[in-house]
């Protein structure tokens, strides 16, 4: 039956760590992660050549540091998806506590780089944006905490992570990254619901998050521009969104060409967070599909393994990890095509960005590790579960 559910025979302890990582792991998962490194940095090649023009910098010099920083971060993901489950608690944990840390520096070291908000610690040779590595750290954290609560006589976790995502989402705020701190959130929201949350309890969260947003868009005029911008029956040619916009309708079906696009020239983010409009363009619906299929993949086949997990800190926290990259990925995209308001979120290894894709190759090795195939244990394992 474990083989029929997870795809792989459960591991034997005396194999080799190398066998029963690759009998055990989600090949599936694996495969559909590389081919979103291989498109990012095929995208790469297209919309960052004119940035590095525009910057005097060697043609592919963003493209090689892309290639540079997804083979670290793909060589993190390999090393945290061979862990157990304990193991990755306790890195995830004290990733946690350090990235919690220098966000709390930011506004003594941070700085904004002209984009109006203090997100990043500039370390001379590169940039490092905090708040990037506290998102796995705090689904990790909050699992954590949330499966505790379910033992006989543990701790209250859930209030426990409640109050952290809580101081969490008014540091982030107050950079302001309403982003990051929306998925924080969200994440936490996931965690709740899996861990047996109440939906009233859910609804009044939702409520808070409500109420949050009209506070901010009256308190913060960098927010309330964005929401502005979202809500205006016309849009601007002239803005990012409006170049992403007509990027989108040219593409069509099957894309202007290889190197025919000409939104690059004008998106200052055509890297970054408007990728998705240089995939389009170029490559048409076709290629938007299919970077839509990778990251449906590896959501759905990660919710599917952990529905039978057992162990409650890997069912709560790999849940946790798939919706928040399977969520970041939807706001990128949806802020492309002006279904949302302009975020700065960046696409989970695709867009550029060496804080983005270490943290995102840090998510899904843990993720991976979550939901390798496992021992289940037998009938006594569930009598003796807490609330049987």
């Amino acid at each position: 039956m474990t083989e029929m559910v997870y795809g792989a025979a459960p591991a034997r302890v005396a194999d080799p760590i190398l066998p029963r990582w690759w009998r055990t792991v989600d090949r599936w998962s694996l495969a559909c992660i590389l081919g979103l490194f291989a498109m990012g940095l095929l995208l790469g090649l297209a919309a960052s050549v004119p940035l590095a023009e525009k910057n005097g910098l060697p043609a592919f010099y963003y493209v090689t540091r892309q290639a540079f920083f997804g083979g670290v971060a793909l060589i993190v993901a390999l090393v945290l998806s061979m862990m157990s489950p304990r193991q990755v608690r306790r890195i995830g944990v004290l990733g946690f506590v350090a990235s919690l840390l220098l966000v709390a520096s930011l506004p003594v070291i941070g700085t904004d780089f002209g984009k109006g908000a203090t997100r990043w610690i500039s370390l001379g040779f590169a940039s490092l944006q905090p708040s990037e590595f506290l998102k796995p750290g705090f689904v990790i954290l909050g699992g954590w905490f949330m499966a505790a609560s379910q033992e006989v006589g543990g701790p209250a976790g859930k209030s426990y992570s409640f109050a952290v995502a809580l101081f969490i989402v008014v540091m982030l705020a107050m950079q302001p990254d309403f982003g990051q701190a929306s998925l924080v959130l969200f994440s936490w929201c996931v965690m709740f619901f899996v861990a047996g949350a109440p939906m009233v309890l859910l609804l009044v969260v939702a409520g808070m998050a409500v109420a949050g947003g009209f506070f901010a868009y009256g308190a913060s005029e960098h927010f309330a521009r964005r929401i502005d911008g979202f809500l205006s029956a016309e849009v601007d040619p002239r803005t990012q969104l409006g170049y992403a916009t007509n990027a989108i309708q040219e593409g069509g079906f099957f894309g202007v060409g290889v190197g025919e696009g000409t939104v690059k020239w004008s998106l200052p983010d055509a890297h970054t967070d408007f990728i998705i409009a240089v995939a389009a363009e170029e490559y048409g619906l076709v290629m938007v599909l299919a970077i839509i299929a990778l990251y449906t993949t590896i959501v759905i086949r990660s919710l599917w393994r952990l529905r039978r997990e057992r162990d409650a800190f890997a069912r709560i926290a790999g849940t946790g990890l798939a919706c928040a990259f399977g969520v970041q990925a939807l706001i990128n995209m949806g802020v492309a095509v002006r279904l949302l308001p302009a975020k700065g979120m960046t696409l989970p290894f695709v867009s550029y960005g060496g804080s983005s894709v270490i943290a995102s190759g840090i998510a899904v090795g843990m993720l991976l590790a979550l939901t390798r195939a496992r021992p289940q244990g037998g009938l006594e394992d569930i009598l003796a579960r807490p609330g049987r």
